[in-house]
């Protein structure tokens, strides 16, 4: 099975899932954890963000759409970014698909919110869907402009 052909139903099985926690890493990066939430310790020892069933990272480059507008993007003001994250949060996922030619990732809420990958560098983007249901977890990533699945233990593209 092709990483597209398996892409496909993992994105139809996200549709109802509720995100659970949305939270910022360092710079611009963005999590969304869907479904039932794990804990998780730090190397240090100290309580880390919670990982859900499903989760959504991108590390740089994304935006937060509407039906009518771009609410905000990585570039915004970062005072914009909260109100627009809240409009992801508690919400349930209506659809995940992919779209354009470099394989980028866009998440819409069932309140029409859309949150979308969206890079502007050089390189591959940066973003990554994980699926720890049912069993090993499952990554997909884009590597040499293609989709790719993985179990998260390649070194980074």
């Amino acid at each position: 099975m092709t990483p597209i052909e398996a892409f496909e139903p993992f994105a139809a099985s996200l549709i109802g899932l509720p995100i659970s926690h949305v939270w910022r890493g360092y710079g611009s990066a963005i999590f969304i954890e869907c479904g039932k939430l794990h804990p998780v310790a730090n190397r240090d020892g100290s309580t880390g963000h919670p990982e859900g069933e499903v989760s959504l990272g991108v590390e740089w480059s994304w935006r937060i759409e509407d039906a009518t507008a771009i609410r905000c993007g990585s570039w915004s003001e970062e005072g914009l970014w909260e109100r627009a994250l809240d409009d992801l949060r508690h919400a349930r996922i209506a659809r995940c698909e992919l779209f354009g030619e470099l394989p980028e990732v866009s998440m819409t809420t069932d309140g029409g919110v859309r949150f979308l990958s969206f890079s502007t560098t050089g390189g591959q983007p940066q973003w990554h869907l994980v699926d720890r249901r049912n069993g090993a977890p499952r990554w997909f990533t884009v590597r040499e402009g293609r989709l790719h699945l993985g179990d998260g233990s390649e070194p980074a593209a």
